[in-house]
């Protein structure tokens, strides 16, 4: 079984640790954890793990977030990956900082990245999992927070839920979707 996991996040090292990075965050602790490598590849990083029969790959866009559905459609095709088999992590900002949503399928919800992975894909049907980043910002000021840094604060509790981020990748590739909502949603 393979699976298809897409942090979504920025390139460039003026984004790296910015909220809206948390996609790729995500997978670069994951790749550390497992102990594999990315390598640069048509429109991606990407990288391959292993994990109890299944094969996992992971793929961090260098589309930047506003077209994240082209390097999504074009490793969907080039793998071989059915949708209900891939995964998107994804920034929230009506989700509380450190909340962990994974949903089935859903609206973009404004975000831009969502919006252009649905165009692409041909709608909402795929999984995705919502990293909430919270909404601490003046009204009009939201670009700037997710593109923002995150707070000391947040750094601090920002493995704790990556950490779980990676159980609900896990339990999804492992014990499926249903399964992993029933356990991990809050």
């Amino acid at each position: 079984m393979k699976y298809l996991i897409i942090g979504l996040g920025n390139i460039g090292p003026e984004y790296e640790l910015t909220r809206h990075n948390v996609g790729f965050l995500t997978l670069d602790r994951l790749a550390d954890q497992e102990g594999a490598s990315w390598s640069s590849n048509r429109l991606a990083f990407t990288s391959e793990i292993k994990y109890k029969g299944r094969i996992l790959q992971l793929i961090k866009p260098t589309t930047y977030m506003n077209l994240s559905g082209k390097a999504m459609n074009y490793w969907m095709k080039e793998l071989k990956i059915p949708k209900e088999n891939c995964l998107v992590i994804v920034d929230d900002v009506a989700l509380p900082f450190g909340s962990l949503r994974l949903r089935g399928k859903g609206s973009a919800a404004g975000h831009n990245g969502l919006k252009n992975i649905e165009e692409l894909t041909g709608g909402q049907n795929y999984p995705r999992l919502r990293f909430g980043i919270g909404d601490d910002y003046p009204k009009g000021r939201q670009v700037d927070y997710v593109l923002g840094r995150w707070s000391q604060a947040e750094i601090n509790e920002l493995p704790i839920f990556m950490d779980k981020s990676i159980e609900m990748i896990k339990s999804f590739v492992t014990a499926g979707i249903n399964l992993t909502m029933t356990q991990f949603n809050d």
